[in-house]
């Protein structure tokens, strides 16, 4: 397939999504409010979900002050609430080009020989089959006219490599985003679409600046910073800059890639250590 559209003149421009009309999901969470409203600023019209009201409630205030959003209180797992989700997208503006999976959970740690499987089924129908059921929307409309689109999926490095602490659900969902990618990526090429994921270490997050602060928690934030090459977790804002490259024309020839954006920790083999600054070589 042709390219769609000419690109820009190769620059900062590239880099915008001027008229583009996106899908944010989980955009109430830390990660999909940071994206939010960098797809904002950079040009585009936003349709954001989350299932909390009052966290959506907050994003839709901040963007609506930057351009154009419409907010859908949904469950991204929820196969009612992504027909929903995507009647207001048509509804508003009658197209789609940039769908961003960002919605997921991990409410539940246990040893895997005691890992609820109603917990499990919860994990799966939001981180996963949440992402297909709005990829397979998402790319209807993007093949509407030919114009093609770009979805990009937040998966984690717990897809890549195993985080231990029980973890078990959330990390084989990840697993499973991230070869979804590759299947949709091979898929849908030939229509345009371009699907992408990143894989991204520990930000802070609700969830876990609660675990920074506490004391008893110390030694698990140690180890989880010593894996990070970098030093430390990532902030949301972050987030924002990978995915917008790959929603733009920047990443017109990206596709089928597991970005990890990570602070080199997947890169960082387990059992390697990081040399002393003043170290002599």
């Amino acid at each position: 397939m042709s390219r769609p559209t000419p690109l820009p003149t190769p620059g900062p421009d590239l880099f915008r999504l001027d008229d583009k009309v996106a899908v944010i999901t989980g955009a109430g969470g830390a990660f999909g409010r940071a994206t939010a409203l960098g797809f904002a600023r950079a040009g585009a019209r936003v349709c954001i979900t989350d299932i909390v009201p009052g966290a959506l409630e907050e994003t839709r205030a901040l963007v609506a002050a930057i351009g154009s959003c419409v907010a859908v209180v949904a469950d991204a797992g929820d196969p009612a609430a992504v027909d929903v989700t995507f009647a207001a997208v048509d509804g508003a503006w009658g197209r789609l080009d940039v769908l961003v999976n960002n919605a997921g959970i991990n409410p539940h740690q246990a040893a895997s020989e005691d890992y609820p499987i109603d917990v499990w089924d919860q994990v799966m129908r939001t981180n996963l089959t949440g992402y297909l059921m709005h990829a397979k929307a998402a790319a209807k409309r993007m093949t509407q006219g030919g114009r093609g689109g770009s979805i990009i999926m937040v998966s984690s490095i717990s897809g890549a490599s195993a985080l231990g602490r029980g973890n078990l659900a959330f990390g084989v969902s990840k697993a499973g985003v991230d070869q979804l990618t590759r299947e949709l990526a091979v898929e849908w090429a030939p229509r345009g679409i371009r699907v992408n994921s990143i894989q991204p270490c520990q930000f802070l997050n609700a969830g876990l600046k609660g675990l920074v602060a506490d004391q008893a928690r110390a030694r698990t934030v140690e180890r989880m910073v010593s894996g990070i090459p970098l030093g430390r977790m990532g902030e949301a804002d972050e987030i924002v800059g990978p995915i917008l490259f790959l929603a733009s024309p920047a990443a017109s020839m990206v596709t089928g890639v597991n970005m990890p954006v990570d602070g080199g920790n997947l890169a960082f083999n387990a059992g390697g250590s990081l040399p002393a600054m003043d170290a002599t070589w």
